[in-house]
């Protein structure tokens, strides 16, 4: 579902900035997978640099318990302001964004009075502006002297719009709180489903690094310890590229299903990449 998009103030190209470990003019459907697409599976630790020399490292640690112990009611009706991106932010996700477009400074300056959080939605001319996004929580800010913000945000909870208050100077809208519900799927089950998409991606990556000439080293622990709800968003961040079907596993109210999803991609991508080294290996570069 898409909010209606004539009460949408579009993101314009002066809005924000923002860095991806992916190439954001490709965007190959997941079940067509492209050795660029799934590439990013070896920058999991996706370093995002700043307008300086400082760091940020974007890795499965980051996707902590703490959006899912600590998480608000699902039945509790808040106002959020609202950023639309042409992208997709997961819980446990960091974003970096550059703001300078004047409706989302006043939201900045809104926001460093109160509690730092808003809701980015995924938007794009195609799809619309959808109704399912995720809190973005400011971590780090810096104002620069002509009163644009640079900004390190992380995901926490996925929400659902229900009601749009105001669309000026920027969106606000009251919005629920999406948790996964209980599968039908053990415990057991589901630590097994996500051990097999660690499997998947960890030979993703060595694959890629083989078609992209890099040693095929041991790929190192992946879940670093997440349960599998956390983990599941952190392998759906690893989409970039592919923002439709990131922004279809965010909606996605169960853990399993989610998870499953994502193995059918990486099996899809892992079979492409297969046949991409056989064909390496009869005809070699020279």
């Amino acid at each position: 579902m898409a909010l209606p998009q004539q009460l949408i103030p579009s993101p314009t190209s002066s809005s924000l900035t923002h860095k991806h470990c992916l190439n954001p003019n490709t965007i190959p459907s997941p079940l067509k997978p492209n050795p660029k697409f799934i590439s990013t599976l070896n920058h999991h630790h996706c370093r995002h640099r700043r307008h300086r020399s400082n760091t940020l490292r974007c890795s499965a640690s980051s996707f902590s318990e703490r959006h899912h112990t600590g998480s608000p009611k699902s039945d509790d009706v808040v106002e959020l302001p609202l950023f639309p991106l042409p992208l997709v932010l997961f819980p446990g996700a960091i974003l970096p964004l550059q703001i300078f477009e004047f409706r989302y400074r006043m939201m900045m300056h809104t926001l460093l009075q109160t509690d730092l959080r808003f809701g980015v939605i995924y938007s794009d001319a195609v799809s619309g502006t959808t109704d399912v996004g995720c809190v973005g929580e400011v971590v780090k800010h810096e104002r620069l002297v002509d009163d644009r913000f640079f900004l390190i945000c992380k995901g926490q909870e996925r929400f659902r719009v229900t009601n749009l208050v105001r669309t000026k100077p920027y969106l606000v809208a009251e919005v629920t709180w999406l948790e996964d519900r209980p599968s039908g799927d053990g415990e057991e089950d589901l630590e097994s489903l996500a051990n097999e998409v660690e499997t998947y991606m960890k030979d993703v990556i060595r694959l890629s690094n083989r078609l992209g000439g890099k040693p095929e080293k041991e790929v190192q622990d992946l879940r670093r310890n997440l349960f599998p709800t956390p983990f599941s968003f952190f392998v759906g961040s690893t989409f970039e590229g592919a923002p439709r079907e990131q922004q279809a596993l965010l909606e996605l109210e169960e853990t399993a299903t989610r998870l499953k999803r994502e193995k059918e991609t990486l099996r899809n991508t892992l079979n492409y990449l297969t046949a991409a080294s056989a064909v390496k290996d009869v005809f070699p570069t020279s």
